[in-house]
Formats: structure tokens, C-alpha cells, sequence
């Protein structure tokens, strides 16, 4: 199956090694970036078919996102570019890989709906994990019909938050009210233990994966950092270990891992047996945690992805 992954495409200014507080960095690289444009390098990587919807700026920056999203196989034949400039994040590492972000918000909020893409969703699957889509504007507008159309279509469809603190200061009730709509109606959602705790109003992860059921997701994972994947179905909850690595940047791991899970998912006849089979399912998350851990091992989200061959060889 294809693997449609809606929404940003921006610009991560690195400070490498320069401690997860951006106001004593000085010193940044540019590196490719944007949680659903991972997730379609991840995908493509392992050998599976991507397609990237999203915006980026007719400028440098854009031209250069949309030649590392082609040099790694995805198809970039639904990207839009937008006079507005590209978006940017700056990003701040601490020694052990964790990070600071701000956003500059740019082109990616200017998606335009194609409704021309609704029949290509039919038989496959729509993965929504954008951190931006829920601000407003063109985006939010293109990502809910997106969302309409894939369950018309029948689509599998995953869901991934992406929650950040700089973009929803003040404004997490709204956040949340958003997110359950997707929730609601998806057959697969990743949560960090935080998003999962945030959108829940629980702090125990079990009763939290409780709560998100009750919303409507039959497929509930929490990925744990070192501690693994806490994976949660109606019959089913169990905790998947991450395997040990030496951390110097966690960005991208989170989408490192689903794209690996939804690249298995897109080789079954049916994506809706890992519900049915929670051994087939367990099997899959173990080599998502693996993909997760490759990733944190060197700088940038897209650059550091393993391929087919990594993943089997990383022990």
C-alpha cells in the first residue's frame, strides 16, 4: 500500500552540542525536517511507497527540502510551493540528545485542499502526524478534509499529535478538544507518554490508553524513550523494550518509529489484522523501537534513518 503523510516540510536549525537552551546557542546547522515528511523518508528508506502532501516556500530552503525528500525515494508529486518563505524550526540539543524547540512558522501553513487526491486514498493509508495542522489557516482547512476524504475511502488511518509546547502556549484546551476529533476516527494513534497523559487527562499510562479508547482508537501505542513502546489494544497491553544506544539526537525518533510500524502495516493484505494478531503486532513495534534507537544515534531526523538492511543488522 501507499503511505500518504500530510503535512509540514521546514528547516531545522541545529545547535549540536550546545545544551537544550537555545538562548546560549550559537552555532547552528541546517538539516531537513518535519515530523510527516520523516515519517515518508522513514517509510521510502525501508523500501515501502510514500507520498508527501505539504507546503514549502519558492525559495532556496523549499528547493532544497523537496531534492532530500526525492533523493530518499518519496514521491513528491503532491507537494505544493507557496511566495511565502519556507518554515523554519530552531532546535537545541542537550549531551543527552534532548531538545529545545522555537518555531518561524512559513509556507507549510498554506497548504491548499486538492480534492483531485481523495481517490488515491482508496486501499491505502493516510498518515496524519503534523505538528502544525491544528493552528489554523489553509493547513488545518486541507488536513480535515484530507481526513474526511481518507474515511470515505476507506483508508487506514494513523494519527500522531506531535504536540509542542511553543506552538500551543496557553491554548493546550484547544489542542486537545482538536485531537480527539482524530482520535476519534482513526484506526491507529502514537503518543509520547506526555501527549498520551495530556489528551487523556490521566497520568497512570494504562487508564490514559483506557481513555483514548473510549474516544474511539483501537490501536493505542506510547513510546516510552529508553523504556520502550507501551502498546494498548481493547484484549491487549503490553510493553515493548527499546533497545540500548548512546543518544546524541532524539529528533526524529518518534517518527523513526511509526514510519517503520506503517511500512509493515503497508506490506499486509489487510492493515486491520494487527488488531486481530497482537503477536504480529508486537513483532512490529520491536522493530519500530529499533528504527526509533538508530535514529538517536547521529544528528538529524532524515539523514539518520535507517534503511531494510540497518534495521536487520542493529542488534
Amino acid at each position: 500500500m501507499t503511505v500518504y503523510c500530510i503535512g509540514e516540510l521546514l528547516i531545522d536549525f541545529v545547535a549540536e552540542k550546545q545544551g537544550s537552551d537555545l538562548s546560549k546557542a550559537n552555532q547552528f546547522t541546517k538539516k531537513p525536517g518535519g515530523a510527516p515528511a520523516n515519517v515518508a523518508c522513514a517509510i521510502a528508506k525501508l523500501g515501502g511507497i510514500s507520498r508527501f502532501i505539504g507546503s514549502v516556500g519558492k525559495d532556496p530552503f523549499g528547493s532544497f527540502l523537496l531534492k532530500v525528500l526525492e533523493t530518499n525515494n518519496v514521491d513528491i508529486s503532491l507537494a505544493q510551493r507557496s511566495k511565502t518563505f519556507t518554515t523554519l524550526a530552531f532546535v537545541s540539543l542537550a549531551e543527552d540528545g534532548e531538545r529545545d524547540f522555537v518555531f518561524s512558522r512559513g509556507a507549510d501553513k498554506k497548504l491548499k485542499y486538492d480534492s483531485s487526491i481523495k481517490k488515491g486514498f482508496k486501499g491505502n493509508i493516510v498518515h496524519l502526524g503534523a505538528a502544525t495542522a491544528l493552528l489554523g489557516g489553509d493547513l488545518e482547512n486541507a488536513y480535515s478534509r484530507y481526513f474526511f476524504d481518507a474515511l470515505t475511502q476507506n483508508a487506514f488511518i494513523s494519527f500522531d499529535p506531535n504536540f509542542r509546547g511553543d506552538l500551543w502556549k496557553d491554548e493546550e484546551e484547544v489542542f486537545i478538544k482538536k485531537c480527539r476529533t482524530f482520535i476519534e476516527k482513526s484506526h491507529f494513534c502514537k503518543f509520547s507518554l506526555d501527549e498520551a497523559q495530556l489528551l487523556s487527562g490521566e497520568t497512570d499510562l494504562e487508564k490514559a490508553c483506557e481513555v483514548l479508547h473510549e474516544i474511539g482508537s483501537p490501536i493505542v501505542t506510547v513510546t516510552l524513550g529508553s523504556q520502550g513502546t507501551f502498546i494498548s489494544t481493547p484484549t491487549t497491553k503490553t510493553t515493548v523494550p527499546s533497545v540500548r544506544v548512546s543518544p546524541v539526537d532524539t529528533t526524529g525518533a518518534g517518527d523513526a518509529f511509526i514510519g517503520c510500524l506503517l511500512f509493515q502495516i503497508s506490506t499486509l493484505n489487510d492493515p486491520h489484522q494487527i488488531l486481530k494478531n497482537t503477536t504480529l503486532l508486537t513483532e512490529m513495534v520491536a522493530k519500530a523501537n529499533r528504527a526509533g534507537a538508530i535514529t538517536t544515534t547521529n544528528f538529524g531526523a532524515i539523514p539518520s534513518l535507517p534503511t531494510w538492511e540497518q534495521l536487520s543488522d542493529f542488534e
